[in-house]
């Protein structure tokens, strides 16, 4: 489930214990919330940036570079650079 995350039209009240930025655990077909649950003033979502985590690492395989097109280079030393997979110059130099 995603995290939405609301912020305060109004001062919130002195006995709440807002802070006036409120996160909400929602699905994403719920309606969105109009006033806060703690202490009832007007709410508006926000949109914020993502937090996504994605196991990409077997995506830089040497069989996965190449069958995409692309072409995977390791550092070989003094700036020159070899070819591990895909199409390409076999080396590749700063000179």
């Amino acid at each position: 489930m995603p995290i939405y995350e609301y912020l305060a039209l109004e001062v919130c009240k002195a006995e709440s214990p807002c802070s006036g930025l409120l996160e909400v655990f929602a699905r994403m077909s719920d309606e969105p919330l109009e006033r806060c649950p703690t202490c009832g003033v007007l709410i508006q979502l926000q949109i914020s940036a993502s937090n996504s985590a994605i196991g990409g690492k077997h995506l830089l395989q040497e069989k996965n570079v190449a069958k995409n097109g692309f072409t995977q280079y390791r550092r070989a030393g003094g700036g020159v650079y070899e070819k591990t997979a895909g199409d390409g110059p076999k080396f590749i130099s700063g000179d």
